[in-house]
């Protein structure tokens, strides 16, 4: 039996739920591996061939291995967990957000501080403006 949910019609957001945490289990157990310094050694010395340790799909490998967080995330992963990866990289949680809209680090760090995004067009798919 399906949930309904209400929240799925929101362009550009994907919602952690039970069934995304079901569908990254494994792509955030990887993830969490990171906090290790061995791991995070062994990651960085050949990054497919700890992958290949890890019972997670290819899709998510790729998307582990480009860096593509939005990728990552649409399979599954949960950004906090992601967070370790960046680290791993010696990457800030700013910089990574950032590469999720296709900004610049400064450029998000600056429309962060004036206010932050804009917020026409996110809204519901349903959604209609009333006059």
């Amino acid at each position: 039996m399906s949930l309904e949910k209400p929240y799925v019609d929101i362009p550009g957001t994907i919602i952690f739920d039970a069934e995304q945490s079901r569908l990254g289990y494994h792509l955030n157990q990887f993830c969490m591996s990171l906090m290790k310094a061995e791991n995070r050694e062994r990651f960085k010395a050949d990054e497919r061939a700890y992958l290949d340790e890890w019972p997670m799909t290819e899709e998510q490998k790729q998307a582990v291995m480009s860096r593509d967080l939005n990728r990552c995330l649409a399979a599954g992963g949960n950004i906090y967990f992601l967070a370790k990866l960046g680290a791993t990289d010696g990457r800030s949680f700013q910089f990574m957000a950032a590469s999720m809209t296709g900004m610049s680090q400064e450029d998000y760090a600056a429309m962060m501080l004036s206010g932050g995004r804009n917020v026409e067009g996110n809204r519901k798919t349903g959604e209609h403006k009333n006059g």
